[in-house]
C-alpha cells in the first residue's frame, strides 16, 4: 500500500465535507470545512501527517478541481481526481445519498485502488481549455438568437419576409430585419409587441457577434505560437478550433496507448452489449468531452470533402445506403481523431495517404 491516510472530499460550492481515514486501522471521522483555498490548506497541512507523500487527496471532478489539485500537489500530497462518469461511481437505488456518504465512497474506493481518475492537465492549459469551451457557449447563444429572431416571424404569419439562408445574417440580411423592429418604449400598440421583442433580440445578437470576434481574435492569437495546433492544420479540412479543441482536450498524446484508447476516450466508439449467446454494436457512448466530440463530427463534414480517402472510407462504411451516411460521419470523426492524435504523438505534418501509397508502389 502506497499511502497511510486518505482525505476524501465532497468539494460543494460554500461547504466542503471532508472524510479522513487511516488506511491500516480503517477508521474514519467527518469534518466541515469552507471551500476556499485558505480553509483546504489549513484542513491539509493539519491532517498530512510527517510524510505527506503517505497522504492521498481525493475529490470529484468539478469546478473546484482544478485550483483543490494544484494546492494539495504543491504541498506534496498524492492527489487524485474521480472520474464521475465511470461505471463504478454511479448512483444508482439508493435509500440515501448524502455529503457524507460521498466522501465515505471516496475513501473506500482508493483503499480498494478502484477508483476511476481522470487526467489533470497544468493550470495554463485548462486556461485555454475554459476560453475554447466559453467560445462555444457564446456560438450557442447566437444560435438561440438567430431561433428567437425566426421564431418571431413565424408567430407572426410573415416568414416570407425573412431572407433565405444564412442570407439572413449578413450585413444586407440584418438590415433588412431591423426595417421590421422597434425600441420597446416605442411600441404603443399591443400589436406591435413583437416589433420590440425583434429589437431586442438583434441588440444582443449584435452584442454576441462582437464578443465571439473578441474570443476568435484571442483564441487565434493564441494558436499563433503553439506549434502543435500549427501541426494539425497541416490536414486539409482541420482549422484552428478544431486543432486547439484537439490539442487542449488530449493534451499529453502519450498517455494514451492506443487509437481505441484515444476515440474512448473521445465517447465515438460504440457500446458493445452481450449477454449470453447475443451480442450486438449499439450507438456510440457519448463519454467524454462533448465539445471535442461535437467538433470532431461538425469537421468530418469538411474533411469529407476535401479528401479522397474520407470518400473512400464513408462509402466503406455507408455501403451505399443514404440511412448509413451520418453514421459514416461519426466512424470518420473518430478515425480523424486517431490520426491527429497520430500526428501529436510523433510530431510528423499529415501526409495523405493516397498519395503514401502511391509513392510506396512506385
Amino acid at each position: 500500500m502506497g499511502f497511510d491516510s486518505i482525505i476524501a472530499l465532497d468539494l460543494g460550492k460554500f461547504k466542503s465535507v471532508c472524510c479522513l481515514m487511516d488506511a491500516r486501522a480503517r477508521t474514519h471521522r467527518f469534518e466541515t470545512v469552507a471551500t476556499t483555498p485558505a480553509a483546504l490548506h489549513d484542513l491539509l497541512v493539519a491532517n498530512a501527517g510527517p510524510d505527506p507523500s503517505r497522504t492521498v487527496v481525493v475529490f470529484e471532478t468539478c469546478d473546484c478541481a482544478g485550483w483543490a489539485h494544484d494546492l494539495a500537489a504543491a504541498l506534496g500530497l498524492q492527489v487524485r481526481v474521480a472520474n464521475c462518469c465511470h461505471e463504478s461511481w454511479k448512483w444508482r437505488r439508493v435509500k440515501r445519498k448524502t455529503d457524507k456518504d460521498d466522501a465515505l465512497k471516496l475513501a473506500r474506493m482508493v483503499l480498494l485502488e478502484q477508483l476511476p481518475t481522470v487526467h489533470v492537465p497544468p493550470a495554463d492549459q485548462r486556461q485555454r481549455r475554459r476560453l475554447v469551451q466559453h467560445r462555444r457557449s457564446v456560438v450557442r447563444r447566437r444560435t438561440q438568437c438567430k431561433n428567437a429572431v425566426r421564431s418571431i416571424f413565424s408567430q407572426q404569419g410573415l416568414t416570407e419576409l425573412l431572407p433565405r439562408g444564412n442570407k439572413a445574417w449578413t450585413a444586407a440580411g440584418v438590415a433588412q430585419l431591423r426595417q421590421h423592429a422597434r425600441p420597446m418604449g416605442d411600441c404603443v400598440e399591443l400589436a406591435d409587441l413583437w416589433r420590440g421583442r425583434l429589437h431586442a433580440e438583434l441588440e444582443i445578437l449584435a452584442a454576441v457577434d462582437q464578443q465571439l470576434r473578441v474570443l476568435e481574435r484571442k483564441l487565434d492569437e493564441l494558436a499563433e505560437s503553439d506549434e502543435k495546433v500549427k501541426l494539425l492544420q497541416t490536414v486539409p479540412g482541420v482549422g484552428p478550433r478544431l486543432a486547439e479543441a484537439v490539442v487542449l482536450c488530449l493534451d499529453d498524446p502519450r498517455r494514451f496507448k492506443s487509437g481505441a484508447e484515444v476515440g474512448g476516450y473521445a465517447g465515438l466508439t460504440p457500446k458493445l452489449i452481450e449477454s449470453g449467446q447475443m451480442s450486438r454494436v449499439g450507438r456510440i457512448t457519448r463519454r467524454g468531452p462533448s465539445l471535442l466530440r461535437g467538433m470532431l463530427v461538425e469537421v468530418a463534414w469538411v474533411v469529407w470533402r476535401k479528401n479522397a480517402w474520407a470518400q473512400a472510407f464513408v462509402a466503406k462504411v455507408s455501403r451505399g445506403m443514404k440511412s448509413r451516411k451520418k453514421i459514416a460521419i461519426v466512424a470518420l470523426a473518430r478515425r480523424l481523431l486517431v490520426k491527429l492524435w497520430a500526428m501529436l504523438r510523433t510530431t510528423t505534418p499529415w501526409r495523405d495517404p493516397g498519395v503514401a501509397a502511391a509513392a510506396a508502389a512506385t
